[in-house]
């Protein structure tokens, strides 16, 4: 192996172990928090505020207008110019026109406050609820202003940093709100987790040196131009998955009520916790990295694969644990009351491990700025998602709608493949196919084994399986970036450990 590609996947393993590292807090943090809303709201509560995010998805989508993800790129290209002018100038940009549209989607939502509640829930009872909630979509576009900042100038561990920190200043700050005040909490807690979150951008975006301009608002305009361009292409896309979100907490809810959503919602989101790490990994570095080499098909391709290879050894232990440990999850995140969670959360757990096989891929249109291409597999995937959870409601109950989110996800990978493979000629390595067929035979047998073996055979065989699945990713990683990388990488870590750099 070269040495580039040794110092490429040290590079992807350092990046995501940084924001592991990170998420691993943030996972433990997220434990505290939810099982305190788990006990005090129950399922109820947590339905309630699926829906209430989801309608801040879906507005927060239209009025950002997709700048935050399209600064990222734009940021990362002028990154690359090193012309600190450019820099500087589209920084600015984004930072005024994210502050001028989430003022905008905050006044959006407050007028349509009354229909939206008519709407989601069936009656006005929630109207001034929407109405207050609507200052996190202001929030939310100043934080995500800041972020994209950091993130297009690949400033990896600010980004770590302000998630942890974030994290936990938003836990010690809401949850006395929810203990409080109970289900009449739910509002102002999550006001306190925007607000954080821009108090932590804020305090680590100032940290990055930028030119001092003047730059009058027709100027920001004649730059946006561009951004808009991108975004709108952003926005639409996020628009049409944050539809699906709330069109399919809709059909729960008339189907199976408040607490279906509550369960569904329960299940969605622990499936996404450990999977996160590596998502989360691959939109703050990965996607930069390869928007400066999108010009070259093949190293495009050969990032697109060392990026599969690290993502699929890093998921595999986890889904397999969570596949053989589902109740006892449920339990430590939630509470009993969540077990009826328990298939939705196994398909759904199935259909993360194809997610992380078909993340690296797509960004592949979005490195190369095919926006019109991405829009459509997006619109399809999408389509086929509220098809498939239609027809799992009908005909299979709440399980239903886990079976979909894999079914949606196997889908979009052979799409998604098929696609990218017309445009830069993709195909996966035989290294890729290798790790890809003997994680996946795991992956299967830790699904199969609760429904043919006992409860003491099945955790029993789960946790060898789990072990050899552990031991194969850490044999394969070290093969990948060799000793050399590994003894620097300790050492990264061990500064990292400290936190900050000591002269």
């Amino acid at each position: 192996m070269s040495n580039n590609s040794s110092h490429s996947y040290s590079q992807i393993l350092k990046s995501t172990s940084l924001v592991g590292g990170s998420q691993v807090i943030n996972i433990l943090l997220g434990i505290v928090r939810m099982k305190i809303l788990a006990v005090l709201l129950g399922p109820s509560g947590l339905g309630l505020i699926g829906l209430y995010n989801a309608i801040l998805g879906i507005l927060g989508t239209i009025t950002n207008m997709g700048i935050g993800s399209s600064g990222v790129r734009q940021i990362a290209e002028a990154a690359a110019s090193k012309d600190n002018q450019r820099i500087s100038l589209t920084i600015l940009t984004v930072r005024k026109v994210t502050l001028l549209f989430g003022f905008l989607g905050m006044l959006v939502m407050f007028s349509l406050c009354r229909p939206l509640s008519l709407l989601s829930f069936g009656s006005f009872k929630y109207s001034w609820a929407i109405a207050i909630l609507s200052i996190t979509l202001f929030l939310g576009s100043i934080s995500g202003g800041q972020i994209a900042l950091i993130q297009g100038l690949r400033k990896i561990t600010y980004l770590a940093r302000l998630s942890v920190l974030g994290a936990f200043l938003g836990t010690i700050t809401s949850i006395p709100i929810i203990f409080l005040w109970r289900e009449n909490g739910i509002v102002p807690f999550l006001i306190a987790v925007s607000a954080m979150t821009v108090l932590t951008s804020w305090w680590y975006s100032r940290k990055i040196p930028i030119l001092i301009m003047n730059v009058p608002w027709r100027k920001t305009f004649q730059e946006a131009k561009s951004l808009l361009s991108l975004g709108f292409v952003f926005m639409t896309t996020s628009l049409m998955g944050a539809m699906v979100i709330y069109l399919i907490r809709i059909l729960v809810v008339r189907k199976f009520g408040v607490n279906g959503v509550g369960l569904y919602q329960a299940a969605i989101t622990l499936s996404s916790i450990y999977i996160g790490v590596i998502i989360s990994a691959m939109g703050m570095d990965f996607f930069p990295r390869l928007t400066a080499a999108a010009k070259d098909n093949g190293t495009c391709n050969r990032l697109v694969n060392e990026q599969t290879e690290v993502g699929i050894l890093i998921a595999a232990p986890g889904v397999i644990a969570t596949l053989i440990f589902t109740p006892m999850v449920l339990q430590v995140f939630y509470s009993e009351s969540f077990l009826p969670a328990y298939d939705v959360l196994r398909w759904q757990v199935l259909g993360t491990f194809f997610r992380v096989l078909s993340w690296p891929i797509g960004y592949i249109l979005l490195a190369k700025g095919k926006g019109r291409i991405f829009f459509f597999t997006e619109l399809t995937a999408n389509i086929f998602h509220v098809l498939f959870v239609w027809a799992g409601i009908s005909y299979l109950g709440l399980e239903g709608t886990g079976i979909a989110f894999f079914a949606q996800y196997l889908f979009v990978t052979i799409m998604i493949f098929i696609v990218c493979r017309r445009i830069t000629d993709f195909l996966w390595t035989n290294n890729v196919l290798h790790i890809l067929i003997i994680t996946l035979c795991c992956v299967i047998v830790a699904f199969l084994l609760p429904k043919f073996a006992s409860e003491s055979c099945s955790i029993t065989l789960g946790i060898i399986l789990t072990l050899l699945s552990i031991g194969y990713s850490l044999w394969k990683l070290s093969h990948l970036i060799g000793p050399e990388c590994i003894t620097n990488y300790s050492s990264w870590f061990k500064s990292l450990l400290k936190f900050r750099s000591t002269k």
